[in-house]
Order: structure tokens, then C-alpha cells, then sequence
């Protein structure tokens, strides 16, 4: 069975020959330049270089050889820019303050502040205002908040949009037309197309990390009280980003066609580690209809599974999400409360597949020992591969110093238990 058959299989919730691997087709599914370092020393890989392509969180590009070595199935697609705004291109050499050498877009600007810090500048402009930080020693950047005074009457939800999002252009979708049609025909991947336009809310987003002199509610505070206090505001501006999301689409499907398995909508978190950032009748209210809106025209007009990253404590919403029309849930975070897996599994595993769960990426992974990386591996897949519709992955990506023993017990113990079969329905 081919990667792409394999995947297939699981997003169609059936048994494959074995559990189907994602690492690196999402920006929510990657791995730290770091701890990918220590990855091709564990695979004994020499050759190549670590490109950053999302200099943000920091992730790597998942080389060939790597793809090959640990079977991975998956092959992500997005336009080559940044959330900065600048475009992955014109490679050149940086290092990281553990001492990785790695490539980075030649268009990546930045000042080292007396602090120490990096600061970095949106669109790779250094006359405009830094937005994003990378603390002396730090591993990732965040973003720098740049919010104007609030004048109320002078909040203009469309301008938000427009300077945060934009129309796909001919070379946008020349790009993606020549990219999937280079990994559809010349390998046997199965394709997952990063949008993510759909992100409604996607507090990453929202402070503007791309624009140079942002406008609006760009507090990720003020953001989320603004659900509250400014309803109509919010109401207005997700109704023009579903415009222009519905615009997008179409002009991707053009691109890629049903060449792609899985079309990735949004990133936008909706849970903590103890429950939602907001109330179930808050998403009802200002997200669900436009999210449902999105989806239903992935439904109705390509054979693509609908994708959705969140995070935390999201039980409250499953039955929503089922509504609306997701198809596949990431990362699956049973750290946070009421996130048992048997529970997911059972209550919803033939209504939406699981993405992620793999291993957790905030204490086992990082904190734990190698046997307690594998025996959390191995009960994971036990529970979430049973009858079909899971893709393994580690919740979240993989940061930086996870100790080499646990990133090599976490590679071998998957690889050693995806072929085992014991996964079908009947168990």
C-alpha cells in the first residue's frame, strides 16, 4: 500500500495496512530546527541542510532522506511565504542560539536589541516596527504587540482583513499548481494543502505579524474581550474573511484540483488546558455559522477532507465541530481536562478522524524517560488506531531540547508497533 493509499484508507475511516505517520505537513505537525538536528544525527543522515521554513515557531523542512528513514506519509503544501510576510527564498546561513546552523529565507530582517534579543520586521521592512521576538536564548519568536489606541467609531472590521489577508494572485496559483504537480506525480504522498484561511480568530494571526503599520484590534486581550464587548465588530470582520476565504478556495481548487486528500482550514485555537478560551454559545454565536459556511463549499465542491487544528480542552464543541462538517481533528491534546482518549475514541472516532495524540509533546516527550516515551506511544496507538480514521502525530510539534534518548524512543517504538496488527475494528 502506498503512502497515499494508506492515508486514504485512514482518513476514510478504514483499516490500512498500518497506521499512516504525519511529521512536517502542517505547521502544527512539525518539528524545532533543534530537535530535527538531533534527528538526522539519531537516523545517521549527513547529508542536506536545515532549511527553516516556518521561522516563527522555528520548524524545519523534512528532507527526503528523513521522509524515506522513518516513513513518514505526508506532504504538505502552502504558498512560500512567511507569517511574517516575507517569502521562503534566496536561502542563506543563520544560526540559532544553541549553536544550530541552519538556512533561512534570505528575505528574514532582523536587529539584535541590547537585551540580546532578536527582533524581527514584517515583510522583511526594518523602517517599519519590529513584530516579532526572540529572547536571549530563547528557541522561537513571539509576536511583538503593536495595538493603536481604540477609537470605537473608527473601527473598520474590512481593513483588518485586508491588510492582514489578501486575494490569491496568478503566480500564487501558478506555485501551487506546479508544486502539486510535482509531488502528485513524482511521488506517492499523500497531499495535505495548507490554507488555513478559514482561521477565524486564529490568535496568532491577530496581531499582524505581516503588517507593517497594523490597524484595528490587534491585542490578542483586547481580541478576546472584543468577543464579548464588540460582537458586531468581530461579526463584520469574519464575515469578510469568509468572502474572501470562499474566493481563495475556489482559485485553489483550480490550482490543485482533487490531486490534494486533505485541504487544512483553520488553526485557530479554541481550548485552554482546563476548558474553552470562550464560551460554547461565543463560538455558536460569532464562529460556527461562517465555519460551517467555509466548509459546506469544501463539501459541496471537492472530494477533500475538511482539517482543523485546536488546541486544549475542546470536548465541550466536539458535537459542533461534527455539525459543521470537520473531518479531521488535530492534534488531539488529552493532556488538557476532560480529554480522555478511550472517550474521543469511542463518543466520536467514526465521525471525525484523529490527528495527533501520538505522544505528549509538553511533559512525556520533553520531561519523561525513554520507556515512558514508548509505553505512552504504544497504549496511544492501541486506543486511536482501533478500526481505522487516525493519522499518528505528536500533539503539537516537537520543540526544541527534547532529550535525544526520548526523540529516538518515540521514532523507533512507532516504527516497530505501526506494523503490528491489532488495530482492527474488533478490538
Amino acid at each position: 500500500m502506498t503512502s497515499r493509499e494508506r492515508v486514504r484508507k485512514a482518513i476514510n475511516h478504514e483499516v490500512p495496512d498500518k497506521v499512516p505517520f504525519d511529521l512536517g505537513s502542517t505547521s502544527v505537525t512539525g518539528i524545532h530546527a533543534g530537535a530535527y538536528t538531533n534527528l538526522k544525527d539519531i537516523l545517521g543522515i549527513k547529508s542536506g541542510e536545515i532549511r527553516v521554513v516556518d521561522p516563527f515557531q522555528m520548524l524545519a523542512e523534512i528532507e527526503e532522506p528523513v521522509k524515506e528513514k522513518i516513513g513518514i506519509d505526508t506532504f504538505g503544501i502552502q504558498l512560500p511565504y512567511t507569517i511574517f510576510g516575507f517569502k521562503n527564498e534566496n536561502w542563506t546561513q543563520w544560526r540559532l542560539f544553541d549553536g544550530t546552523e541552519v538556512m533561512i529565507s534570505g528575505y528574514f530582517e532582523y536587529d539584535i536589541a541590547k537585551s540580546g534579543d532578536i527582533l524581527t520586521y514584517p515583510q522583511g521592512d526594518k523602517s517599519s516596527l519590529p513584530s516579532g521576538r526572540m529572547t536571549k536564548d530563547g528557541y522561537y519568536f513571539d509576536a511583538i504587540v503593536r495595538q493603536k489606541p481604540i477609537i470605537e467609531e473608527e473601527l473598520d472590521p474590512k481593513k483588518w482583513v485586508d491588510q492582514t489577508l489578501s486575494l490569491y494572485s496568478e503566480d500564487d496559483m501558478m506555485y501551487l499548481k506546479q508544486t502539486v504537480d510535482r509531488v502528485y506525480e513524482g511521488t506517492e504522498y499523500a497531499i495535505v494543502g495548507n490554507f488555513c484561511d478559514g482561521g477565524l480568530g486564529d490568535i496568532g494571526v491577530v496581531p499582524g505579524l505581516n503588517v507593517k503599520d497594523p490597524d484595528g484590534i490587534r491585542d490578542p486581550e483586547e481580541w478576546y474581550v472584543s468577543l464579548i464587548t464588540r460582537k458586531n465588530y468581530i461579526k463584520e470582520l469574519f464575515g469578510y474573511q469568509t468572502e474572501l476565504a470562499l474566493k481563495n478556495l475556489k482559485m485553489y481548487h483550480e490550482a490543485c484540483g482533487d490531486r490534494i486528500d486533505i485541504i487544512n482550514i483553520s488553526e485557530t485555537d479554541f481550548g485552554g488546558q482546563r476548558g474553552l478560551l470562550f464560551s460554547r454559545e461565543i463560538f455558536r454565536e460569532l464562529f460556527k455559522p461562517y465555519l460551517r459556511e467555509i466548509n459546506d463549499w469544501v463539501h459541496k465542491y471537492t472530494n477533500w477532507k475538511v482539517f482543523y487544528h485546536t488546541c486544549g480542552s475542546i470536548i465541550e464543541l466536539m458535537d459542533d465541530f461534527v455539525e459543521i462538517g470537520i473531518d479531521i481533528l488535530n492534534p488531539v491534546q488529552y493532556g488538557a481536562e476532560n480529554m480522555d482518549l478511550e472517550d474521543l475514541k469511542n463518543d466520536f472516532g467514526n465521525k471525525v478522524v484523529l490527528w495527533g495524540g501520538g505522544v505528549d509533546t509538553q511533559w512525556t516527550l520533553p520531561f519523561g524517560k525513554p520507556e515512558e516515551v514508548e509505553e505512552e506511544v504504544i497504549n496511544n496507538l492501541k486506543v486511536l488506531a482501533k478500526g481505522g480514521g487516525f493519522v499518528f502525530s505528536a500533539v503539537h510539534n516537537i520543540q526544541a531540547n527534547i532529550p535525544v534518548d526520548n526523540l529516538k524512543a518515540l521514532v523507533e517504538t512507532f516504527h516497530k508497533w505501526r506494523e503490528v496488527q491489532v488495530f482492527p475494528a474488533t478490538v
